[in-house]
């Protein structure tokens, strides 16, 4: 079987701390605990460019505006849940002819 799917862009990717709603600036406020390096999460989901850890949690930056409170990183994505279900029922499942 062959999956025919529309392609839809996300209505507007919003990225904000699940607990204070803290918006990122898109500043290299992350530091890596394996290799020291610093970058902006957001624009690796959360992997260091340098030595490719990937982090599982993200902490919101109290210096910049945040909360200091930890949260999954993926929770950060806004509006994830509803564009996801949009693309569930979009996907149309199209059956190939046997092959004799």
């Amino acid at each position: 079987m062959k999956s025919m799917a529309k392609k839809q862009p996300m209505k507007e990717e919003k990225i904000a701390c699940p607990k204070c709603d803290w918006e990122p600036d898109g500043g290299e406020y992350w530091g890596c605990s394996t290799c020291g390096h610093t970058w902006d999460t957001f624009q690796t989901a959360a992997r260091c460019p340098s030595c490719g850890t990937q982090y599982r949690h993200t902490q919101c930056i109290p210096h910049a505006g945040g909360c200091s409170q930890s949260s999954p990183h993926i929770d950060w994505y806004r509006h994830l849940d509803e564009w996801l279900r949009e693309e569930i029922e979009s996907i149309v499942i199209v059956a190939e002819p046997a092959k004799v």
